[in-house]
């Protein structure tokens, strides 16, 4: 049996709307509906060492000139992978005494760095478009 183009185009919809909604079961937030959600990493083992794996790790994305999550809590030592989904170059560097910058992140790319040891509130920017904020809760 063939599908006609306009069936083609429906199938090919539901299937991304499926891989959507099955990529947001995965997110998890506070849902305090006060635009502070934030999402805690999956902890894997009671060893509070950095993993060299990315199990456990949490994620920042930057697309459309913005970080996403905006705000992210993690435990001290966790590490954080920052993906660049923006067609220029950015960077995630912590302001003040800058306890981790990623350097250049070039579209497509990713870059780690390690959470702070000490709890606290850590603002960060994007060094080339300083409009672009975020912050890193560790605790």
């Amino acid at each position: 049996m063939s599908l006609t183009y306009p069936d083609r185009v429906h199938t090919a919809l539901r299937v991304g709307g499926a891989c959507v909604l099955l990529a947001l079961a995965g997110c998890s937030s506070n849902g305090d509906g006060n635009g502070n959600d934030t999402a805690t990493p999956a902890t894997t083992s009671a060893s509070s060492a950095p993993s060299t794996s990315n199990v456990g790790a949490a994620h920042i994305s930057i697309k459309n000139f913005t970080f996403i999550p905006a705000t992210l809590q993690v435990r001290p030592g966790t590490k954080v992978i920052v993906e660049n989904q923006d067609s220029v170059t950015h960077t995630l560097t912590a302001t003040g005494d800058k306890p981790f910058d990623t350097g250049d992140i070039d579209p497509g790319e990713t870059a780690t760095f390690i959470a702070p040891s000490t709890s606290g509130s850590y603002p960060y920017i994007c060094t080339i478009h300083t409009n672009m904020k975020g912050t890193l809760t560790v605790s």
